[in-house]
């Protein structure tokens, strides 16, 4: 039996970008805590913040264990009384996963496995999902994803949140009692407004926004934009772009609708707007007080005019609108790239 009697909500890779935002949003919401991270792709630093920012008078119980490792999980498990688990923890670059797939199925499903067994073992039927819009099926005509578009994946990393995706659901319908809510969010960006909190990319940033704004502050000579010729009213790729703090908020109303009985559902978070890459180096540019360098490169096989969401389910049923916009995402990262040029690791 868990040693402690508090219900707390476990989320995994709580210490990266999305989750410790989100892990801030859940203590400022009242909830207990636990997270647990192999560190990865990220650090404690972000922890120690969470802890300032929130206020707390004792330290935000952490443990350094890897998914993989059933029988370390197992020991937070006997240590806490979950309520519910928020899933983040995944290797998550795409050009990444297409050089080494089985590092991405042995680290996404396994430690996904171990952590829907250990659900199992201690009671703990509520669950919401970290996944991504990368499982759906490419539409050349850019129409907005809805929940129910077309399903297909076009790299090892889509391949295994679709998978992470098919395990939890067939648990739920193995079982009654199992709540789920799978979050397809599209293109998370910004910082905490406090601009001690942020995105960190262990190396060069594979997505976008954290690319400019290296480049904006000195670090990289000049974005490349792959491909100008798209169909769309620049040239350039359009993406639907979300704030990490919008996204933090959205799930902690997922967290609380699971307490409805529900089952399995799923909603894609986004803005329903899409902007090119030009008109998002615009805004940082803006956001920065100087023009930021950019050069065009060929396109990348695989990459498509526009990729939006249709966000209208999540607007009805959860509640969830986005209320920050372009302008907010940028000058939110923008402060945190001044304040932390070297991220965690000042």
């Amino acid at each position: 039996m868990p040693t402690s009697s508090t219900s707390h909500v476990l989320v995994t890779g709580g210490s990266g970008f999305i989750g410790s935002h989100t892990v801030l949003e859940l203590i400022n919401q009242g909830h207990k805590v636990v997270v647990v991270d192999n560190l990865s792709n990220s650090c404690e630093e972000p922890l120690r913040r969470i802890e300032k920012l929130a206020g707390l008078s004792e330290t935000l119980p952490f443990h350094n264990v890897d998914l993989a490792n059933i029988d370390d999980l197992r020991a937070v498990f006997k240590q806490y009384n979950f309520s519910s688990v928020i899933h983040f923890a995944a290797l998550k670059a795409v050009g990444e996963s297409v050089r080494v797939p089985l590092a991405y199925y042995r680290n996404n499903i396994t430690g996904t496995l171990n952590l829907m067994d250990l659900m199992i073992e201690f009671g703990v039927k509520d669950i919401v999902f970290s996944s991504s819009a990368t499982v759906y099926k490419s539409d050349p005509d850019g129409r907005p994803f809805r929940e129910d578009s077309e399903l297909g994946c076009t790299s090892p990393y889509g391949r295994t949140k679709l998978y992470m995706e098919s395990i939890i659901r067939d648990v739920v319908d193995a079982e009654s009692g199992w709540n789920a809510i799978m979050l397809r969010y599209f293109n998370p960006t910004g910082a905490h407004e406090s601009g001690t909190m942020g995105e960190d990319p262990r190396q060069i940033p594979n997505n976008l926004m954290p690319y400019v704004s290296q480049v904006a502050i000195g670090k990289l000579d000049n974005v490349h934009v792959f491909g100008d010729d798209y169909n769309t009213r620049d040239g350039t790729g359009v993406r639907d772009y979300i704030h990490v703090m919008d996204l933090a908020e959205a799930h902690v109303i997922a967290l609380e609708r699971l307490t409805g009985n529900h089952g399995y559902e799923v909603f894609n978070l986004g803005s329903g707007a899409g902007q090119s890459v030009l008109e998002m180096i615009d805004a940082m540019s803006i956001a920065c007080g100087h023009k930021i360098p950019y050069v065009i490169d060929p396109r990348r096989s695989g990459d498509i005019d526009t990729i939006v969401c249709d966000p209208k389910k999540a607007n009805e049923v959860l509640g969830f609108k986005v209320s920050r916009d372009l302008t907010k995402m940028c000058t939110d990262l923008w402060r945190w790239q001044v304040a932390n040029p070297e991220g965690y690791n000042q």
